[in-house]
């Protein structure tokens, strides 16, 4: 793992020198990691003192090309024009369709500007020492050490009696994937496929761990998937505190992070005043006077100045040290700095989205707990992994998903009820990767786009699953000028089609989403889209999400059947569950059928009457 930690940071960096290369826009913006040519638009400070700089296209500032950042992305802020002035790193605290706000430690100084996503460093040697600290770690965490590299027997309660106060709204799959983690004594792990409420779940084990006096850690590899479970916790009205750089978290819930709590803690008052009086007497020890001071004295103001802001960090780090030891859950990422919690223990460490981690991430907050629940699904996107040779290592398998090959039933419960897609939709991803196990909720299983206000069904079709064939037409995909992604303008213009008539039939633009697995078609869409709140992204950009309708293109269409990483099933799983009320595919049959995964798909589009042909759809 350390092998691979060096890999991927060697891959990251090459990444990033490629990139700057590249200054024509055509090119360094391509791969949604480069924006070039942003001007300052406002600009506040806060977050500790911190700027927070809105910027946009200086040319085009009505809307920002396709991109990968996201809130919490680390950043580097760099002079357009001039490649060699140094960067400034900082985090993305806010997102928008036509600006990215960036918050950064200081005033950057130049007009015109490019922003880079940037190698998070931090993270991997954070990674790094938790490695370090589990090789050579003593007691529970050797224990529990062991017990992931499978060299003990997870123990469980089989005795346990059964929990009374599980809530009532949840099903009997949840029931059963909660008392199973309740009863672990050492690892337990909840499988939820789409849509099946696993975070609803995992929140239910968090607020029955705290009513029996526990204290839990709740962490998730993104900013996104964290602030998603703190929203949770506090809805059901279980208090926590959000550690992390503010900025990284969501707006609406700054006020749980743990700066903005200390900020109202009734000892910083005083803090800050002690840092007030400091900074005058450094400035009088400074200042020059005609009067010559007597010999030592501006060194003991100085003296002075440094005691008082001793005191203030000293009572400042008490402050933070009240709040978290009343603090029954603590949320965080998995790469967190730890250093703030001093020497807090948790019961458990809960890891939401698990799969989504590389496992050196999920070793980071283990130095701190006694327990490991894992919730996630490891059939839908693993890790993200730059390096190729890391990933074809192993390194693109997930904590989880090597548990559950490793152990299987004896720690992992399955949620089986899904609560967001007609039956029909999710079917296929039931038959091909759940075993059949998925159950359609009541409430969804039969819904259509009829049933919502304002729709025409006589301008739309109410068929949950279309799959339009290209095969025939001569849509060849291409490769995007001087780049490296895929593309298919003429099925292109056939999905903008099937949205315009979605629209016309009066689903509104953002209930519907347009999925691409290749940036560049992603990017023709955007380009030649007519609606500003539809949502068109990669797959990876949809994870966890989901919209009354989805249509997805498929892009590949040649002579040879390659189709590239289309073949990822797990990619295709995420794509085909994103859907409540209808989706529809397009791509080209004679292309993707040179694969198993599609050739399923085709078979059982055509056993329940969803497949259609381009020429039906022409003009």
């Amino acid at each position: 793992m350390h092998r691979w930690l060096e890999m991927e940071g060697e891959a990251e960096r090459e990444r990033l020198a490629q990139r700057r290369k590249a200054q024509s826009s055509d090119t360094a913006e391509r791969s949604g990691e480069t924006l070039l040519d942003l001007v300052i638009r406002t600009h506040t400070t806060g977050l500790g003192g911190r700027y927070l700089i809105t910027l946009a296209k200086r040319r085009s500032p009505d809307r920002l090309p396709w991109n990968r950042f996201k809130v919490g992305s680390p950043i580097l802020l760099s002079d357009n024009r001039d490649e060699d002035a140094e960067s400034l790193q900082g985090v993305v605290s806010a997102r928008r369709v036509d600006s990215l706000e960036v918050a950064v430690d200081d005033w950057p100084s130049s007009d015109r500007f490019r922003l880079d996503l940037s190698p998070d460093e931090v993270t991997r040697k954070r990674q790094s020492a938790a490695l370090q600290s589990a090789a050579k770690a003593t007691g529970r965490h050797a224990q529990l050490r062991d017990l992931l590299l499978g060299e003990r027997e997870p123990t469980f309660h089989r005795n346990m009696k059964p929990p009374t106060d599980i809530s009532q709204r949840l099903n009997p799959s949840q029931h059963d994937a909660i008392r199973h983690a309740l009863s672990s004594n050492d690892l337990a792990i909840i499988h939820g496929p789409p849509g099946t409420g696993k975070t609803t779940t995992v929140v239910e084990v968090i607020r029955l761990l705290v009513a029996r006096g526990q204290r839990v850690l709740a962490c998730a590899p993104s900013n996104t998937a964290v602030d998603n479970l703190l929203e949770r916790l506090l809805a059901i009205g279980e208090p926590a505190v959000r550690l992390g750089h503010p900025a990284r978290v969501s707006e609406d819930l700054r006020q749980h992070s743990l700066d903005a709590l200390v900020g109202r803690h009734e000892a910083m008052m005083v803090v800050h005043q002690m840092m007030r009086e400091a900074e005058q007497i450094e400035r009088q020890a400074a200042k020059y006077t005609r009067g010559r001071p007597a010999p030592g004295h501006r060194g003991q103001q100085r003296q002075e100045a440094r005691e008082l802001k001793r005191h203030a960090r000293i009572l400042e780090k008490q402050a933070i040290a009240d709040l978290l030891k009343d603090a029954r859950v603590i949320c965080a990422t998995t790469t967190f700095d730890d250093s703030v919690l001093d020497d807090l223990r948790f019961d458990v460490l809960v890891i939401d989205e698990a799969c989504q981690s590389v496992e050196p991430g999920c070793w980071v907050p283990l130095r701190r707990a006694d327990r490991l629940i894992l919730a996630g699904d490891h059939l839908q996107l693993p890790p993200t992994i730059l390096s190729d040779a890391a990933k074809k290592e192993g390194y693109a398998v997930s904590m989880m998903e090597r548990l559950v090959n490793h152990y299987g039933d004896l720690v992992t419960r399955q949620l089986t009820v899904q609560y967001r897609m007609h039956e029909s939709i999710m079917g296929f991803s039931s038959q091909h990767f759940y075993d059949n196990t998925l159950i359609a909720d009541e409430s969804v299983r039969r819904h259509v786009l009829s049933d919502l206000p304002r729709i025409q069904n006589d301008l739309v079709s109410d068929d949950p699953v279309t799959f339009i064939d290209t095969a025939g037409t001569g849509w060849q995909e291409e490769l995007e000028p001087e780049g490296l992604s895929k593309r298919n303008p003429e099925e292109g213009r056939l999905v903008l089609k099937q949205v315009n008539a979605l629209c016309e039939a009066g689903l509104a633009p953002s209930d519907i989403a347009v999925i691409a697995p290749y940036a560049a078609q992603v990017r023709w869409l955007r380009e030649n889209a007519i609606y500003d709140q539809l949502e068109i992204d990669t797959v990876d950009g949809f994870q966890g999400r989901e919209k009354e309708a989805v249509v997805i293109s498929l892009v590949r269409s040649n002579a040879i059947g390659e189709i590239g990483f289309l073949s990822d099933a797990r990619r295709m799983n995420v794509a085909l569950t994103r859907a409540k009320r209808k989706m529809i595919i397009v791509g080209d049959s004679a292309t993707l059928g040179s694969d198993k995964f599609f050739q399923s798909l085709l078979a059982w589009v055509e056993k329940t009457g969803s497949y259609r042909t381009a020429w039906e759809f022409a003009d």
